[in-house]
């Protein structure tokens, strides 16, 4: 079976700075995708930032320009560098990915980490 564990969460400044980590592991065949999703006390969970193995990016609005998404395909890993936090970035940050496992019988799954707290506040 296949698991995402996000690391790098915590408290944090306004205007300072995070690095939240994602590794999938177990049987993986393929990772397709992944990315990072968020959600806010009383909000729906909202796109942060997503990448493809054909090198599309995605982040959404209220990020783009302060977070950027990167990855090592070798190490089935995806990292959120987090700039110029604002208190508005408050959440649980979530790791997402479409991936293949090594049983053929298990068909292509998109897959959730727990969870890391990102708690930007003075």
């Amino acid at each position: 079976q296949v698991q995402l564990v996000e690391s790098g969460g915590g408290l944090v400044q306004p205007g300072g700075s995070l690095r939240l980590s994602c590794v999938a592991s177990g049987n993986i065949f393929r990772v397709y995708s992944m990315g990072w999703y968020r959600q806010a006390p009383g909000k729906q969970r909202e796109l942060v930032a997503a990448m493809t193995p054909a090198g599309k990016f995605q982040y959404g609005d209220s990020v783009r320009g302060r977070f950027t998404i990167s990855g090592d395909n070798a190490k089935n890993t995806v990292t959120l560098q987090m700039n110029s936090l604002k208190p508005e970035d408050t959440a649980v940050y979530y790791c997402n990915g479409a991936i293949r496992d090594t049983d053929p019988e298990v068909a292509i799954m998109e897959y959730w980490g727990k969870g890391t707290l990102v708690n930007v506040s003075s």
